[in-house]
């Protein structure tokens, strides 16, 4: 199975579990597939792409390429339904715009949104997507 495309997430992050609920709510179809950071499929992937271990902002690994952080973020939306995946388009927008948005949530958003002492397990019915 190829698991491409892949949202690789920080698996404790409250905010970033959310954001997993959301993508799942709001996808056009169930392309993606997702796995946490520090799951053996994460690192490994990681290592692939060279992406550092203390890069903990999310991971989009799609069409062999892996785009983090804004990028990242704004790339996933093309796989959402209107209204969401018109933020695709921000993907045309130099990074020095929405970068320093992303990084200033990430920085705070286990202050903001909590962080679990695991990943919870994904619902059954959407388990297979999970890696």
């Amino acid at each position: 199975m190829n698991p491409e495309p892949l949202i690789l997430f920080d698996g404790p992050c409250n905010f970033c579990q959310k954001s997993v609920r959301f993508i799942l709510r709001h996808e056009k179809s169930p392309d993606l597939r997702f796995a946490s950071l520090e799951s053996d499929i994460g690192k490994t992937l990681r290592e692939a792409h060279h992406i550092p271990s203390e890069n903990d902002s999310m991971i989009l690994i799609h069409d062999g390429q892996a785009f983090t952080g804004s990028d990242a973020a704004i790339r996933a939306c093309a796989f959402l339904r209107p209204p969401w995946s018109w933020l695709h388009s921000f993907r045309h927008l130099p990074a020095f715009l929405h970068a320093p948005v992303y990084r200033w949530i990430a920085r705070n958003r286990y202050r903001w949104f909590g962080k679990d002492e695991s990943c919870p397990l994904p619902d059954p019915d959407q388990s297979e997507r999970f890696l």
